[in-house]
């Protein structure tokens, strides 16, 4: 009996040190994500420049409609409130909750979507210095308004203007890494309620990045690509656990 319960003691200490482990990788990354991200130095003419040649894309193609929709959705605003709390409170308290649970009940599974995370962020942070633009928010003159700053400063506190690079709308990893999380409950969720969550959850969040103009649709589809094709090459790269088949 003694013997057992030593082993369990070491397993159970064993798995508190590889969570404490993770959870210092995880937070380093993303400080050094921010970091180097509010770090860039950003022409903010080059910018607003490039925000005009992505509204161009959009209008070429017939998808620029952001402010429409924008519009309705302010009328009622009750709704423009709920897209807001989403867009601040369903991306990293959601992201990190998704991550602990893979850490503790999925470990596998847990290393695959770590990778992708970083794997993504790393393409988002060359696209943001090569190609910066200004997001939706800055451009009034075609009726966008930032709904988030306007009704809540909550966000605008977490993450202050002064440490954060405000020209890196494209790609919209906001978006890109929800969809990593969505993908991962959605997968392994043991409850249909859970899988539904996590199918349900990359949509709210795209819905909110754009209308609360805080990013355009091409740079949400942007965000989303890339997440999965680091998705995909943290799937080459690393084992192949038996669960991933569902992925496909």
């Amino acid at each position: 009996m003694v013997a057992g319960d030593v082993t369990a003691v070491l397993r159970v200490t064993h798995q508190m040190r590889q969570v404490a482990r993770e959870v210092f990788l995880i937070t380093a990354a993303i400080v050094l994500y921010f970091g180097v991200r509010g770090l860039m130095t950003t022409r903010i003419d080059t910018a607003y420049r490039n925000a005009g040649n992505v509204i161009a894309l959009e209008q070429s193609t017939g998808i620029f409609v952001e402010p429409q929709l924008q519009e309705s959705v302010i009328r009622h605003g009750w709704l423009a409130e709920v897209l807001g709390y989403i867009y601040i409170y369903g991306h990293w308290p959601v992201v990190l909750a998704t991550l602990l649970w893979l850490l503790i009940r999925h470990r596998e599974a847990y290393g695959l979507f770590r990778n992708a995370m970083l794997l993504s962020g790393a393409a988002g942070l060359v696209i943001f210095a090569a190609f910066p633009v200004a997001p939706p928010r800055f451009l009034t003159g075609y009726g966008f308004v930032d709904t988030v700053s306007e009704r809540t400063s909550a966000y605008r506190v977490l993450q202050p203007p002064a440490f954060v690079n405000q020209y890196a709308a494209v790609p919209s990893l906001h978006f890109g890494w929800n969809l990593l999380m969505g993908i991962a409950v959605a997968s392994l969720g043991a409850h249909w309620i859970i899988r539904l969550f996590g199918w349900l959850m990359p949509v709210l969040m795209f819905c909110a990045i754009v209308l609360t103009a805080n990013h355009y649709i091409v740079d949400g589809v942007a965000g989303g690509v890339i997440a999965l094709l680091g998705l995909l090459a943290a799937y080459r790269l690393g084992r192949k656990p038996r669960w991933a088949r569902r992925l496909r």
